[in-house]
């Protein structure tokens, strides 16, 4: 039950201390804090996070800030949830506790300590693993004992075991970068050719994972230099391309290869070795797999790429370019049509066949439409550039050539 009394039946009434005093709703974790009062995890720390020092219920200053599971209320009322599941109340499930500080320092010690077996630093990395996972509390408790840090250090380490390596990148990339953290990275030439290389690796994780962190790291990097030199190193666009081609691609896998290599092509000067890399006809084919988001990225990643002769070159000569870049108009999202059209008029500029296959697959319905959407006043303008620019292209007997549309509202000339 996600706490809420709408769904219940009318004759159901929550036990009173089952309620936690703050949100006033079924308690799902609920713990004491030094006060002796109860409350529910999510909401005591909510509360506290906010800048409160005080016991909400007794007012009286909270010194140890220490959460103490309540085992018998909850499991108190995990029994009224199953007593009341004929009402539609859904039994809580039993959650996980957060890590303790003292086990992450230990862990952290344990798995960067040169002098322990790397079965040892491997197990260790392995519980912390698997508790970044758990929660994002955990993720928090755990990126406040300086973990970035050790993390790369273990990542491109050449000393060690490359299962040190690909299980601290599978950590790292859990955990957001400072920009001190990325100009570590990025500014050593020999780490980033690290992670180009691990783009292909035998196992598809390591080539995911290295691909997170190549997009952190550019994101996360200012100087317009590390970033050229970042989208500058050998293979790096092929090995992120192949992850988006690779047909046993987890969602997850697509997700960050489209994200790679968006943020790859927001470097002007190289944009031309992800044409070269096989870009245009990767993204075309597997435009239809993405999400709304990555979908939105994989449609500004190539409005990008058609800005460049060779892109516009590559995708023109793909045969589903054209129809899919006009069936996307006003399907997706306002930012994809504004993508889509960029793309558009930037093919049908360069060429007269984009223009002709853009008219055959219905563009001038779709335009007429976007300018009288509420979609965004540049995907507007983008439209009515790409109406002048087709003008000629239209038939005869079409509207775009009917002595109405001279004066139609529609698109000032």
């Amino acid at each position: 039950m996600p706490g809420s009394l709408e769904p219940l039946d009318l004759t159901v009434q929550i036990p009173y201390h089952f309620r936690c005093p703050i949100s006033l709703e079924l308690m799902r974790d609920p713990v004491i804090v030094g006060t002796g009062q109860t409350y529910d995890r999510s909401s005591i720390e909510s509360w506290v996070a906010t800048g409160n020092t005080t016991c909400p219920v007794t007012r009286s200053p909270l010194t140890d800030f220490t959460l103490i599971p309540n085992h018998t209320l909850r499991r108190l009322i995990q029994d009224w949830c199953v007593a009341n599941r004929a009402f539609g109340v859904e039994r809580i499930p039993t959650p996980k506790q957060p890590a303790e500080p003292s086990l992450v320092r230990s862990l952290l010690n344990q798995a960067a300590s040169a002098s322990n077996p790397t079965h040892s630093r491997l197990s260790a990395l392995r519980r912390l693993r698997g508790l970044a996972r758990d929660s994002d509390k955990n993720r928090s408790v755990i990126s406040s004992h300086n973990v970035r840090e050790v993390l790369i250090n273990l990542v491109f380490s050449s000393s060690q075991s490359l299962d040190l390596s690909h299980e601290s990148l599978a950590i790292l990339v859990m955990f957001p970068l400072t920009e001190l953290d990325c100009v570590a990275i990025s500014s050593e030439p020999e780490r980033i050719s690290y992670l180009a290389d691990l783009l292909f690796h035998s196992s598809i994780e390591v080539r995911v994972n290295s691909a997170a962190l190549i997009e952190n790291v550019i994101v996360g990097t200012r100087s317009s230099d590390l970033r050229l030199q970042i989208s500058s190193t050998e293979i790096i666009f092929e090995g992120v391309i192949d992850i988006l081609k690779n047909p046993l691609s987890s969602p997850r896998a697509l997700k960050i290869g489209i994200k790679a290599l968006f943020s790859l092509c927001l470097v002007k000067q190289t944009r031309h070795k992800a044409v070269s890399a096989g870009a245009a006809e990767t993204l075309i084919d597997r435009l239809a797999d993405f999400d709304k988001c990555d979908a939105e990225r994989a449609l500004a990643t190539i409005e990008l790429l058609c800005r460049i002769q060779d892109g516009c070159a590559a995708f023109a000569t793909h045969a589903l370019t054209v129809p899919l870049l006009v069936k996307t108009i006003l399907k997706i999202s306002d930012r994809a049509t504004e993508y889509a059209a960029g793309a558009l008029l930037a093919l049908c500029s360069a060429s007269e066949q984009s223009q002709k296959e853009a008219v055959c697959a219905g563009i001038l319905t779709q335009l007429l439409l976007l300018v009288q959407s509420d979609c965004t006043d540049r995907a507007k303008r983008k439209a009515q550039m790409l109406l002048k620019l087709l003008r000629d292209a239209w038939p005869e007997d079409s509207v775009g050539n009917s002595d109405d549309f001279l004066y139609s509202e529609v698109v000032p000339f």
